[in-house]
């Protein structure tokens, strides 16, 4: 295989307030061959993001070198043959969308590089026809969904053919279906040659790649095969990495259960052991809420977006929702079901159009509804945090809503509060810009900014998009607290195992409408359902599944094999 970038010792270090420095990346050395694919690993901070802008000449060393094809990053006359060879995807894809129209944003690299117009436009219908884009070409950009904002993203890299493709946390917000056809496409682009470098923070995406770097405070602590790393013979948690699912779940139940044998190696094994054993440790969970009081109230809410104009859209059709006091409910279905729209109703972002939207004693119908009051008691977090952001510094940003509310206690307690539990440490981040944050430690920001306000009823898109295991891990033990302490919530999540953990009862949406709600045990069991909406049950209720079918398999089988004597 051909040398194909060479990272020769490079360390950057980010200005940070009062010209401190904070360190990044130290001392980095890689090598990448030609028509590799690779996944890279670390924690939220860890570099990641930092090594990829090195990787296409955004960011320059503060020392060492990176070469591509031998060409020197630091010289501003390889830059552009070095934009040509490498492509980036970046996290969020509405940052590098610079058009008005999807046609326009395709062709914009293109007319950056001097294509001709002839060309330039074969190229455009070529591309936007292969990303099913083509219909939409007149589309304003800033009306697409989420997967087809990653589709157009993915869409102006491939016009310009580079040799790599880099994909910056690119199937953080997607549903499984777009994850699916990203990873898809990933693996098609690997096929043709294409050099494919993808940051994730999914164990299960790391194990399409045949190569695994893994990140730690800026230094490359593994480098290798991803069964190596996952084969159990590393610390994973010492590097803020987990299991993929499945694998998780084996290890659980080997580490649990007497006999289980070490040697499985998936669910479908574990459940022909099981069923050999006559013997299986999960049930579903029937138990009912206790809380008599409804928090929640939704009734046939209908929502049109830009209505009167050629580009409206029905967001919400005919949709119910009843949620309990202190309950967790959980928010299932595919990218434009409407989950998002639906969780801006119960704060008071977007008012009822038709039907009615009620939340503890506010009408959200009532034009002379306090917004004061209602943003203290529903504290919304967005899918894409930085979207609520307003102002330059992270404690400013978490003191921003109760200072505007007046709250009561001093602002510097009720800010350290809220950062330490979400695991920001408040000497360290307090005065880091927010533009400096990486996507998980925004995510947590953009937590801690709603819960400095204490609210009675917390509302989480995508909560946990973005974070790495052990920050996964600590907010998802945050919201559990604050279940105990009888907070209640409503979670949109992609992430079935979130779901699962978090909510009691489920609603499923699809095309703006409620199709569907019930205890999450029975609704998540339902597999051929989930499949429909490409959505993936937990591992416990695949296992569960797989392991009923074969059960009521082998009762059929006796009872043949009784009935033959």
């Amino acid at each position: 295989m051909r040398e194909f970038i060479q990272i020769d010792g490079i360390s950057f270090n980010y200005p940070d307030l009062n010209q401190e420095t904070r360190k990044t990346l130290d001392q980095i050395r890689i090598t990448i061959a030609k028509g590799e694919y690779i996944a890279i690993l670390g924690a939220n901070g860890s570099g990641k993001s930092t090594l990829a802008k090195m990787i296409n000449a955004l960011l320059l060393p503060d020392s060492g070198a990176v070469y591509i094809s031998g060409l020197d990053t630091r010289k501003p006359e390889n830059l552009p043959s070095i934009r040509m060879k490498i492509g980036m995807v970046f996290q969020s894809p509405e940052e590098q969308i610079f058009s008005s129209t999807i046609e326009e944003d395709v062709a914009f690299g293109l007319e950056n590089f001097g294509w001709e117009y002839e060309k330039m436009h074969a190229r455009v219908k070529e591309i936007l026809t292969r990303m099913d884009l083509w219909e939409l070409r007149q589309r304003p950009s800033y009306l697409l969904s989420g997967g087809q904002t990653q589709r157009l993203a993915l869409a102006g890299v491939l016009a310009i053919q580079p040799d790599c493709i880099i994909f910056d946390e690119a199937t953080s917000m997607l549903d499984p279906m777009g994850r699916k056809v990203v990873l898809r496409q990933m693996r098609q682009l690997h096929e043709q040659g294409k050099t494919i470098l993808h940051i994730t923070h999914s164990m299960d995406e790391a194990m399409e790649a045949n190569r695994v770097v893994v990140l730690q405070v800026g230094q490359i602590v593994f480098d290798g095969k991803p069964e190596e790393l996952f084969s159990g013979d590393y610390d994973l948690e010492k590097w803020n990495l987990a299991y993929p699912a499945d694998k998780k779940l084996l290890i659980e139940l080997r580490n649990g259960m007497d006999g289980f044998p070490r040697d499985i190696k998936n669910l479908d094994e574990a459940a022909d052991w099981f069923l050999k054993k006559n013997t299986f440790p999960y049930g579903m969970d029937d138990e009912e809420s206790q809380a008599d009081r409804e928090e929640i109230s939704v009734f046939q809410l209908r929502h049109v977006y830009l209505e009167g104009t050629p580009y409206q859209s029905r967001a919400l059709l005919d949709v119910n929702l009843n949620v309990k006091d202190g309950e967790s409910h959980g928010l299932i279905g595919v990218t434009g079901s409407g989950k998002s729209t639906l969780l801006q109703h119960l704060n008071g972002l977007l008012r009822p159009q038709e039907g009615s939207v009620r939340v503890g004693k506010f009408d959200l119908s009532d034009r002379k509804l306090s917004r004061q009051e209602l943003v203290q008691y529903v504290g919304l977090v967005m899918q894409n945090p930085e979207v609520q952001f307003f102002e330059e510094y992270a404690g400013d940003e978490i003191a921003y809503g109760p200072k505007t509310v007046g709250v009561t206690e001093p602002l510097a307690d009720r800010v350290r509060w809220a950062m330490t539990r979400v695991g920001l440490d408040f000497e360290e981040f307090k005065d880091r810009r927010v533009s400096t944050l990486s996507g998980g430690e925004k995510r947590k920001a953009a937590l801690a900014s709603v819960i400095a306000l204490k609210p009675e009823v917390l509302l989480l898109d995508e909560p946990t998009a973005g974070l790495d295991p052990a920050a996964h891990k600590q907010i998802m033990q945050v919201f559990e607290e604050m279940q105990a302490e009888g907070t209640t919530m409503v979670v949109s999540s992609h992430n079935m195992q979130d779901i699962y953990a978090l909510c009691k009862n489920v609603t499923v949406l699809d095309h703006g409408t409620s199709v569907e709600t019930g205890r999450a045990g029975n609704v998540l069991s339902n597999q051929a359902k989930l499949e429909g909406m490409q959505l993936v049950p937990p591992s416990k209720l695949k296992l569960i599944n797989l392991y009923q079918k074969k059960r009521a398999a082998e009762l059929i089988r006796r009872e043949g094999e009784e009935a033959y004597e």
